[in-house]
């Protein structure tokens, strides 16, 4: 079994306690292991991008349960796993589940992982319904600029074009939005998710 530090045992701890320095910790150990454990599995970077991303925001909704300092690692590739088998199942590509090196680290989280940790991965809806309604109540130019840019993928061009304003006054408006997401989301989530998330905002 894994030895782990007097330091990440107390990053551990910490993260327990909601700091988000310790996430931060956890979340720039592991966070390219994930991502190319997923890519391995899916061949697909964007979509493997998007479960870890997952992993990592279910593992702060699910602090409290890890046990233990080796919960960590386990709980997020348990959870990219579980993701990446149901994406090849959806998309009826199990032949490409054919890596030793994943088999190796499956039958090697298949005997530590229901020892290690206790978790139940939490439905997402209320924090979409916070991302949701943070947008809807933008100040209406504000919205419609950062909805034109974000969700209909114009360029700050265009947009400045379509509404009769300058680049600059789009860019200032994106950049109240963003801010004013951040702020929404700062109780719930450390600042390293809430970048993740509103980078597919």
């Amino acid at each position: 079994m894994k030895a782990y530090s007097r330091t990440e045992i107390l990053h551990f701890k910490n993260l327990k306690a909601g700091n988000e320095k310790a996430f931060e910790y956890f979340f720039n150990t592991y966070y390219n292991h994930i991502l190319g454990f997923c890519i391995q599995f899916i061949y697909d970077k964007p979509q493997a991008s998007g479960i870890t991303q997952d992993a990592f925001l279910n593992l702060w909704l699910n602090k409290d349960k890890i046990e233990k300092v080796s919960g960590v690692e386990s709980f997020l590739y348990t959870y990219a796993k579980s993701k990446c088998l149901n994406a090849i199942r959806h998309n009826e590509v199990k032949e490409r589940y054919k890596s030793k090196t994943l088999n190796e680290k499956e039958r090697e989280l298949d005997f530590d992982i229901l020892n290690s940790i206790n978790f139940d991965t939490l439905a997402l809806s209320e924090l979409e319904d916070l991302i949701s309604e943070s947008i809807e109540n933008l100040p209406e130019k504000t919205k419609v600029i950062f909805l034109k840019k974000r969700f209909e993928n114009k360029k700050n061009q265009d947009i400045a074009n379509e509404l009769n304003v300058t680049v600059k006054t789009v860019e200032a408006h994106m950049t109240k939005a963003l801010k004013i997401l951040r702020l929404n989301l700062s109780d719930y989530l450390p600042l390293v998710l809430i970048t993740l998330i509103l980078s597919k905002y």
